[in-house]
């Protein structure tokens, strides 16, 4: 977990919407991730004296919930579905030539903080098998090739700014 410096007056309106009870603490971090984009080690501390709970309880928390990130995501969140439709049309070779094109495995995000690399379950796009999803886009009908060609443009695409 990298540490951060963080402002954390950002967080005084959601003490102000939430009652400091712990029984609130799955909604504070929910709203702490909104305003920071995942919780930095600070966020976790200052939710855990605001709430009077132990910062292990708020990490148990954090850690348990695949919902909250403990590190900033890249730019572009690349999903690798893993549904029965994409397994059966090849979706391992494609996590595989995406992680090895990035650099990273799964639930990591690439040193220059373009791209977070995530397999998950099912993006529900079977008819598009094997497919993935960057920032919201399905690209499916993939190939090896073509799933490290997309992220290519998209690496092409951030040095041309």
């Amino acid at each position: 977990m990298t540490e951060y410096i963080s402002d954390l007056s950002k967080l005084d309106k959601v003490f102000e919407e939430y009652e400091n009870l712990p029984e609130n603490l799955i909604s504070v971090l929910q709203k702490s991730q909104e305003i920071y984009g995942f919780l930095p080690r600070d966020v976790i501390y200052h939710v855990a004296e605001k709430l009077g709970v132990t910062p292990a309880k708020v990490m148990g928390v954090a850690t348990f919930y695949s919902q909250f990130r403990l590190e900033p995501m890249g730019k572009y969140l690349v999903m690798a579905c893993g549904g029965t439709a994409c397994h059966v049309n090849g979706s391992e070779k494609i996590t595989a030539a995406i992680s090895e094109y990035l650099g990273i495995k799964s639930g990591m995000t690439t040193p220059d903080g373009l791209f977070t690399f995530e397999k998950v379950a099912c993006l529900g796009c079977c008819s598009l098998a094997p497919v993935i999803m960057i920032n919201g886009e399905a690209y499916g009908n993939l190939t090896q090739e073509k799933a490290v060609a997309i992220l290519e443009n998209l690496r092409k695409k951030e040095a041309e700014k």
